[in-house]
């Protein structure tokens, strides 16, 4: 199976965004109403609710709903508030040791579902590169012109709540944050829909793992690793959870290796257990944050895309998964 991925610059959502809106409207539609969910508030509720918690992303949402036109539909799905449960596979670590600090981490999805996008963005004049995800705004992983990195996962829980998803929260931690203790506080007060866990890494080799839910007050950990469970010692009352605990323990048993390098892990990311060739949420892509040097290398088996801060580069890659494992 082959996926294109482009990359590109867009400094604000404007006619480009709204091409790309129009033509995945039915995606959007599809990811937004669900399926396991209540009513959606209505685009009034949204509205009120991105005013209350992330109020410096209201004038871009502003302008993306007058874009769009008067279609109460579509300011509801641009709010992110209270979007349906989705669960997905992703390992992520911070390296404090030589050529560091980084985070590493893999992003495992089904293929046709994740956007083809990593882009540049500057919104309020600070520069973010970022993994976008549809339909507006969204960030899997990131970094802004500060040297803040943020990157999530599912956090494992099917809890459900009153809150955003976790791809506008990055997006609004890039956007309004420079290190990791403005990150915790915008996570730790923002609501949030789903059960998320969201590593933060500045240059100063500050770290922190937030993890958040729905039905429990966030939690702040100094782990290096996380995967898609929030307690290290959670019993594997299921498939997913004992994979995720099986990528956990792999990726600590790597950082404490002596001789472990960044190389090395990095090759680490791209092999078993940690890299997926499952079809139904394979690995779609790995990402190396720099953030001392404002540098982040995309990379697939034989690939690395290197992006950075001041100097990024359009451009296209097509990647041939091969044939992956039912």
């Amino acid at each position: 199976m082959r996926k294109r991925f482009v990359a590109a610059r867009e400094d604000l959502p404007g006619a480009a965004w709204l091409a790309r809106f129009i033509a995945g409207r039915h995606e959007a539609e599809q990811w937004y109403h669900g399926t396991g969910r209540e009513a959606p508030p209505t685009a009034v509720e949204c509205r009120a609710a991105l005013l209350r918690h992330m109020p410096q992303l209201l004038p871009r949402y502003d302008d993306a709903c007058v874009l769009v036109g008067d279609d109460e539909a579509a300011h509801r799905i641009l709010s992110h508030y209270r979007p349906p449960p989705l669960a997905f596979g992703c390992t992520q670590a911070v390296w404090l040791g030589s050529d560091g600090p980084a985070l590493v981490r893999n992003y495992d999805y089904p293929l046709d579902i994740v956007s083809d996008r990593f882009e540049s963005t500057s919104w309020f004049g600070r520069e973010v590169i970022a993994k976008a995800q549809r339909p507006w705004g969204g960030c899997l992983d990131g970094m802004n012109a500060d040297g803040l990195v943020a990157s999530a996962t599912f956090g494992g829980s099917p809890a459900q709540g009153l809150g955003f998803s976790i791809i506008l929260m990055l997006r609004y931690v890039l956007e309004t944050c420079s290190n990791v203790a403005e990150g915790i506080d915008a996570l730790c007060r923002i609501p949030v829909a789903l059960s998320q866990n969201v590593t933060l890494l500045d240059r100063s080799a500050t770290y922190a793992t937030v993890f958040l839910g729905p039905d429990h007050a966030p939690a702040v950990s100094l782990t290096r690793v996380c995967a898609n469970h929030q307690d290290i010692d959670v019993p594997a009352e299921s498939a997913a959870a004992a994979e995720s605990v099986r990528r956990q323990q792999a990726a600590l048993q790597a950082l404490g290796d002596p001789g472990m390098t960044l190389p090395r892990l990095t090759a680490g990311f791209l092999a078993s257990p940690l890299y997926s060739r499952r079809q139904k949420a394979p690995t779609v892509y790995s990402a190396v944050y720099r953030p001392a040097g404002l540098r982040v290398d995309y990379l697939w088996p034989g690939k690395r895309w290197t992006q950075r801060i001041g100097q990024f580069e359009p451009g296209a890659y097509t990647h041939d998964y091969g044939d992956l494992a039912d």
